[in-house]
């Protein structure tokens, strides 16, 4: 972790233009795909979340949250979470959600939800292993084929996390302890060489990703969660559990 970063709120204008710089930065989209500084106004201002990382005075990460609602309880559906390149792997999209968890329980909330790509490893093992959220929903192409060089010009297939904030399996998973996956038997594999495929062969990619659509979908219908992510001898895998409707 850097010493001296500080996550907070942000409320002011200023700070919303600089999450928007910083998001153009990090996605690399083209304006009409870009969140505009309206949308962080209207998420602070209506019970949503805008909360950034800063390096003394200079923004280096920023979790953008909107308030949702299902099944007549509140939630947060957390849009955008992003890292300035020079400050990854330093602790502090951890310290975001942390901190955007702590405030969702002091505000009543129980639930954040968001979405990730299937096929980024890292973002699984952080969101299942080490969040404690579950996914048991699977979103085909959800936003369409964007702009931005980090989709490569593929389908935007996307599983919801959901984040049940003050459960044992998120409690046990945000204190570093390994949660209990006796019951998931179910893998969904993803070949390690899926990663240079990105770079080399996209065709390949497309039929990992159709692979994997398929195979959580099924699941999914079935009444499983993916609860966990490993590594395996051929790559890594989902591992799905059966998992009660909430």
């Amino acid at each position: 972790m850097i010493e001296g970063i500080v996550v907070r709120k942000c409320d002011a204008l200023q700070e919303f233009n600089q999450c928007v710089a910083l998001q153009r930065e990090i996605w690399g989209e083209t304006d009409l795909e870009i969140e505009p500084s309206a949308m962080f106004v209207v998420a602070a201002h209506t019970g949503g979340q805008v909360m950034g990382a800063f390096d003394g005075t200079r923004l280096v990460g920023y979790t953008l949250a909107v308030a949702g609602w299902r099944k007549s309880r509140p939630y947060l559906h957390s849009h955008h979470t992003g890292i300035h390149a020079d400050y990854r792997d330093q602790g502090i999209g951890r310290k975001l959600k942390l901190f955007q968890r702590e405030d969702a329980l002091a505000r009543g909330i129980r639930l954040v939800e968001w979405t990730f790509d299937p096929l980024e490893t890292r973002n699984a093992h952080f969101n299942l292993n080490r969040l404690g959220a579950i996914s048991r929903r699977y979103l085909p192409d959800l936003y369409g084929r964007t702009t931005s060089p980090i989709h490569r010009g593929l389908a935007t297939d996307r599983l919801v996390a959901e984040w049940h904030l003050d459960t044992p399996h998120a409690i046990t998973a945000i204190q570093g302890i390994a949660p209990d996956l006796r019951d998931a038997r179910v893998a969904v594999e993803l070949p390690s060489a899926s990663e240079p495929w990105k770079q080399s062969d996209l065709a390949r990619v497309e039929d990992v990703q159709s692979q994997m659509r398929t195979q959580f979908t099924e699941w999914f219908s079935r009444g499983h969660a993916a609860v966990g992510f490993s590594t395996t001898n051929s790559g890594s895998a989902y591992l799905l559990a059966p998992w009660p409707d909430s």
